[in-house]
């Protein structure tokens, strides 16, 4: 906007000063909603849900189910007998299962039973039995080893008993305790101080470098590979769905903090029996490292809108390129948000305005796919196109026929050219039951590194940040399998250590450790 002098305002005809005017309120209108979203995102809900659709909003459930029209009740009709609730049958059991049990007796003595009845006046009934659970706090004990040497009399022969493979030569590391490190910093997202102090405060004193030295060499040396296996298993799916975000990396060869970059891949989330999400480390957000990645695929890509996807769409002629309804409907979603703010219009005025209707269009889209999720592909693509497909076409020739210039929220027009631009890519799951709807599942899968990311902030070197890809993947692999971290990567850091230089059988081993594997130990599996 042009920066005017006192001389050059005052100079301003009458219709010059109107049209300024009305610049400026657009402005103004423009910083306000912008105000109003800040705010919402830091002090409001995170959610897109619409009341519209009976998806009520708890904290205004007053206001929003209030009817003064209503007759009070009858104090016969308002009485009510209050129940306690009951657990269903079995449900205890089902918690408890797979637990060890101990059994402890709680007995009198005949001299006590003799006191209260007489001698010989008593006889035992059944049992009263209750059960609770104990914890115990983790455990840590010293193994020393002792292998057996023998010598031959007649000759220079020395034989040694079998013992367990060391994950590093002359090191106290163990595979329980490495899964343990591993398992609290990339599970439970807690930074390796933290992960120290606990160990130090149960009598185990493990410094910072020395926890972070194992993960690293244990990723390189023994998870690398499998975490490779994996992502041949991903590139087999017909459906990948991909995301990024940003991390930050002390020792990049890189002057000051620059952005690196950590993309996440995931098998389709509408594949219900195996599912995979490897993590990929990058310093750059380039769309070569999509190239490099998924070198060999062909299939769809589901993903956002970044230029680096349409880049890759325009290079490969075997990847098709679907994009997200969760991103269409976002803008839309800030807008309504900032209305709601201190100061906003009433409700049944913002049910008016063009952000509220696009956010129902698009539920009634949403709400046909959750009712389909269990459905076979075909019968899925089928439903869409008889049902769906109206509906899409008709959203977007409701947002081409919107005159924008009348528009003054920024984030719906932001949220109507979003839908315009992106149109192709987002009618694409339409003609394939096996696409999903958005990209939540990918945004699912990255968030954990999110959340670690926020404790610990940054990461050291090059190297932790690919060990963290490859410890990344794995627990997020596992959980997406009903697998427990913890156990899967004790298990995988046993087991590997065993093969490593037996090349031949690698192959056959490495398939024996995917997480849907039938030879998995049960210890691995999390109770169903």
């Amino acid at each position: 906007m042009k920066q005017y002098t006192i001389e050059e305002l005052n100079n301003l005809k009458k219709e010059e000063v109107v049209a300024l005017m009305v610049q400026l309120q657009k402005q103004n209108d423009i910083l306000t909603e912008q105000l109003a979203v800040m705010q919402a995102k830091r002090f409001g809900r995170s959610t897109e849900r619409l009341d519209c659709l009976g998806q009520t909003n708890l904290f205004n459930e007053v206001e929003d189910t209030c009817d003064e029209t209503q007759p009070e009740p009858e104090i016969e009709d308002a009485a009510v007998v209050v129940k306690k609730a009951k657990r269903p049958a079995g449900k205890l059991d089902k918690d408890l299962a797979g637990l060890p049990c101990r059994e402890e007796l709680h007995e009198l003595s005949e001299d006590e039973l003799n006191s209260i009845f007489g001698v010989d006046g008593w006889k035992r009934l059944p049992d009263e039995i209750y059960r609770n659970l104990e914890y115990h706090p983790s455990t840590k004990e010293v193994v020393e080893h002792h292998i057996a040497v023998y010598a031959s009399k007649k000759g220079p022969e020395i034989a040694r008993a079998p013992h367990p493979v060391e994950l590093f030569s002359h090191s106290i590391a163990t595979p329980s305790l490495v899964a343990a490190i591993m398992n609290a910093k990339y599970t439970n997202a807690m930074p390796l101080y933290r992960i120290g102090q606990e160990f130090q405060r149960n009598g185990v004193n493990l410094s910072e470098p020395t926890m972070a030295n194992w993960v690293n060499q244990s990723a390189g040396r023994y998870l690398s590979e499998f975490r490779d296996r994996l992502r041949s298993e991903l590139l087999r799916f017909p459906v990948i769905q991909a995301d990024e975000t940003t991390c930050l990396v002390n020792k990049d060869g890189r002057e000051g903090h620059s952005k690196s970059w950590m993309f996440v891949y995931r098998s389709g989330e509408l594949y219900r029996d195996k599912a995979v999400i490897i993590y990929d480390y990058q310093k750059t957000r380039g769309s070569e490292h999509f190239d490099a990645f998924l070198q060999g695929y062909s299939g769809i890509l589901v993903s956002d809108a970044y230029s680096g996807y349409h880049a890759l769409d325009r290079r490969r002629d075997d990847i098709q390129i679907a994009h997200c309804w969760a991103h269409a409907r976002r803008d839309f979603a800030d807008a309504v948000k900032a209305l709601k703010q201190k100061g906003g219009p009433g409700k049944q005025r913002i049910k008016k305005t063009i952000a509220y209707q696009a956010l129902e269009r698009i539920a009634s889209i949403y709400a046909l796919e959750e009712d389909w999720k269990d459905l076979p592909a075909d019968e899925r693509r089928s439903r869409r196109q008889e049902h769906s497909k109206p509906l899409v076409e008709a959203y977007f020739a409701w947002a081409k026929e919107i005159d924008q210039d009348s528009v003054i929220s920024q984030k719906t027009k932001d949220g109507l050219n979003y839908s315009i631009r992106q149109e192709r890519y987002l009618k694409a799951f339409l003609n394939n039951g096996e696409i999903p709807i958005d990209n939540s599942a990918s945004e699912r899968a990255i968030r954990p590194f999110c959340v670690g990311r926020s404790n610990w902030h940054m990461i050291d070197t090059v190297k932790g940040a690919q060990a963290s890809a490859i410890v990344y993947s794995i627990v997020e692999t596992a959980k997406a399998n009903n697998l427990k971290p913890y156990e899967y990567l004790k298990y995988l850091l046993t087991e590997i250590p065993k093969h490593i230089e037996d090349k031949d059988a690698r192959k056959t081993y490495l398939n024996d450790l995917l997480p849907w594997s039938e030879n998995l130990p049960n210890i691995c599996k999390k109770p169903t």
